[in-house]
């Protein structure tokens, strides 16, 4: 559990990172939408390789991935709607000012788009006792331009610099704890279960991906969003590729 906690903090340092560049320095919104299209073309390589494909190997004919990946996008879904009720839908806004007093929705937020992707090193753990490095990559290059985005949006909306990065770091323990949580629980699970959870994950990774951070990074990124997502999902398949081999 403590080994994937850790790789889970690995995968979240990137919040950390993020607030700090965002506190330091004002990033053009279209470098913002390039990095956020990067992160997101990683992450939609690590759903199909590392979560739905690897749940079919050990799952194929249950019905458990089909089933895990419909409920997990659901269930984002409806939770998403209810955080946009409550003020925080536009937390991967690039241009958007995150006022002082919706600490709390933001921080629902954030954690309910990062929770599945660390929970997901924490499985990844559990086939060989190895980190997967395509995942770990994935996770933390689409943290990056969410953290830096946000913290834009913070400090538009007046926040200082100290409570900034204890967000980040709250939301980065928060979302690790994940990562041990998923590889306790399921440690002595039966593959179908475990193929369920990575598919449940895979969905509420996907709607994530489709509803907020690839609309956000075509809106300032334009038409090199989708260069730079192709880049980042051609990179992630060819860490997998080397880990396989």
């Amino acid at each position: 559990m403590l080994n994937a906690f850790l790789w889970g903090l690995v995968a979240s340092s990137s919040l950390l990172l993020g607030g700090l560049l965002g506190l330091k320095f004002n990033f053009g919104k279209r470098t913002l939408g390039i990095i956020m299209a990067f992160g997101a073309g990683t992450l939609i390589s690590a759903v199909a390789y590392e979560m739905i494909l690897d749940g079919v190997r050990i799952a194929a004919g249950t019905g458990a991935i089909a089933l895990g990946f419909l409920i997990g996008a659901a269930l984002f879904f409806l939770l998403d709607k209810l955080i946009d009720r409550i003020g925080a839908g536009n937390r991967k806004g690039i241009d958007a000012a995150h006022e002082s007093n919706l600490a709390i929705p933001l921080v629902l937020a954030i954690v309910l788009d990062g929770v599945p992707e660390t929970a997901v090193i924490g499985l990844s753990l559990l086939d060989g006792g190895t980190v997967s490095m395509a995942m770990l990559i994935a996770v933390f290059l689409s943290n990056l331009p969410e953290a830096i985005a946000s913290t834009s949006g913070m400090k538009a909306g007046g926040w200082n610099g100290k409570k900034v990065m204890l967000l980040w770091f709250i939301i980065a323990i928060v979302c690790s704890g994940a990562a041990g949580v998923g590889y306790q629980l399921l440690a002595e699970a039966a593959a179908s279960s475990l193929a369920f959870m990575k598919a449940f994950a895979a969905g509420a990774i996907m709607m994530m991906l489709a509803n907020t951070m690839m609309p956000e990074a075509y809106n300032h990124g334009g038409k090199l969003a989708g260069v730079f997502t192709v880049l980042g999902f051609a990179m992630s398949v060819t860490v997998a590729l080397l880990e396989a081999t």
